[in-house]
């Protein structure tokens, strides 16, 4: 036998699952059509939070274990993810016909309140959301003045009052990387690029035809993860032929990203009078994120792109709050994901749950788990999860391990970031401010790896702009299975967002000529 576990999709849940499994002892594989993190996974918000609007649907144990998850994930890797505070400004005024069951008990039971969130509520949930989960790191809920506070100076003046509260940021596309590497650390083997064409159940195990780099071939494994995201039900039915009644429902999330709007590095929570919410979020020094939109996407295999009224509507929703308007021209880049929810029959996307569900389907052999929804903030405990619904089919497995295990890189404590930048730039004066804060925050203890024995910035090889370098790369290319210049520019790093066309034509023609066995070295 190949394997004891075999993963289909390199999403974050792909991924997590791979680490848990290998970290336990199993004989694990994975396979990825793309790159890594090349789909749901690199479009996310970028948040670890708990879903504070999910509370109105009383997702309530989803909620809980959201934000259990923070902290302990925070520790894991506090080079990709930080404490970040978010600001909702409370507008009494503002209305909107939204289908949450609380809106509904609002209307029946308060019709002079109709479309209206009160104030009570707000800090009913803000008030559950700071005690559900545990706290140990992060601050919780305050108000804060508007009209006195540097928060208040991006928004209109009717805003007088806020409130401020903890979540996470998270680099999303790395954070799969890392896992990735981690998985393949303790034995995985990880397989890019490689698309499982068939899979078929022959009494105790799983013949997998697998299509890659180095042509066709088959492998065996004792169980199959379908963790194929937006392809999960492609999988179920036209790859490995097994009959389920579970879906999903796919939803595209759409995202801006314009010029720096706020000088703060705080982000904005706001509330839209259609009932839905949108985040304003410090981005990449320079820029602010802006969304997310939730609309049908039928077709996996469509590439999502966001359209031009969703980006008119994140564009509109953002100048209800902000003084100074914005406009379709302010934004410098789009990105849009789909995300494939559990199908749970609610009337519309806002409402589907983002809690996931785990199914097996043995048929008297060989078990195959589908993975349906799920959300970044909580993919560690589903790959615990995953493993619980495994278990029963190989013999003492070993205990859950993988929880405030530092991620490659990230064995330091959360509050040494600004030390560790500044002994960088120390140890290699040639870096500016910027570069050494990207690369700690990207790499965090390895960054010296990358840099080695450098004296100067023409020690580190090629120099593609913007703080890339051919040190970078190739430690990309050998060490997190980055191929092409899409994958570092736009999963690896967001520094698409400062290159030009030519220059990433460039990296692209480098990275395709680089002997890898030279690279390797």
């Amino acid at each position: 036998m190949d394997y004891d576990i075999f993963v289909i999709g390199g999403g974050i849940n792909g991924a997590g699952i791979a680490r848990d499994a290998s970290g336990r002892g199993l004989r694990t594989g994975l396979a990825e059509m793309n790159d890594l993190a090349s789909a749901t996974s690199s479009a996310s918000t970028k948040l670890f939070h708990g879903g504070l609007r999910y509370l109105e649907y009383f997702e309530i144990n989803l909620v809980r274990h959201a934000l259990a998850e923070r902290e302990t994930l925070l520790r894991a890797m506090p080079h990709i993810s930080w404490p970040m505070r978010f600001v909702l400004p409370y507008a009494p005024e503002m209305r909107f016909e939204g289908e949450t069951p609380t809106s509904k008990i609002l209307n029946v039971v308060m019709p002079w309140m109709k479309g209206r969130r009160p104030m009570w509520l707000i800090r009913l949930g803000l008030f559950l959301y700071d005690n559900l989960g545990g706290r140990t790191i992060l601050p919780g809920t305050k108000t804060l003045d508007l009209t006195t506070g540097p928060e208040g100076a991006p928004l209109e003046d009717r805003f007088k009052v806020a409130y401020e509260y903890s979540d996470c940021w998270i680099e999303d596309s790395r954070l799969v990387v890392l896992n990735a590497r981690d998985a393949e650390a303790r034995g995985a083997d990880i397989m890019t690029r490689t698309r499982v064409v068939a899979a078929h159940r022959t009494g105790d195990h799983w013949t997998i035809d697998l299509d890659g780099p180095d042509g066709a071939r088959s492998v065996t494994a004792r169980a199959l993860v379908n963790a194929g995201g937006p392809w999960v039900g492609n999988i179920i039915h036209d790859t490995v032929h097994v009959d389920s009644t579970e879906g999903v429902r796919l939803v595209r999330g759409s995202h801006i990203v314009t010029r720096r709007l706020f000088d703060h590095d705080k982000a904005y929570f706001f509330q839209g009078e259609d009932g839905r919410i949108i985040f304003a979020i410090p981005y990449e020094t320079d820029f602010t994120l802006i969304g997310t939109t939730d609309a049908a996407h039928e077709n996996p295999d469509e590439k999502p792109v966001c359209t031009p009224e969703e980006a008119q509507y994140l564009v509109d929703f953002a100048n209800g709050y902000f003084k100074d308007d914005i406009s379709t021209d302010d934004i410098v880049w789009t990105y849009s994901g789909v995300r494939p929810l559990y199908d749970d029959g609610a009337k519309s996307a806002t409402a589907a749950t983002r809690d996931y569900v785990l199914k097996v389907e043995a048929d008297g052999g060989a078990p195959i788990l589908n993975i349906f929804g799920g959300k970044i903030t909580t993919y560690r405990k589903l790959a615990e999860d995953a493993m619980d619904k495994l278990a029963p089919y190989f013999d003492d497995l070993p205990p859950k391990w993988s929880a405030g295990v530092a991620m490659p890189g990230g064995d330091f404590p959360v509050e040494d970031v600004a030390a560790m930048i500044a002994g960088l730039q120390s140890d290699y004066p040639f870096l500016t401010p910027y570069w050494a804060g990207r690369l700690i925050r990207a790499y965090g203890t390895e960054a010296r790896d990358i840099l080695g024995d450098a004296k100067t910035a023409g020690d580190l090889g090629p120099d593609f702009g913007a703080t890339l370098t051919g040190a970078e790369v190739r430690w990309l290319m050998t060490r997190e299975f980055a191929r092409t210049a899409e994958d570092v520019v736009w999963r690896r790093t967001k520094l698409g967002l400062r290159l030009d066309a030519d220059q990433i034509a460039a990296l692209d023609r480098w990275m395709a000529e680089a002997d890898f066995s030279t690279l390797a070295k």
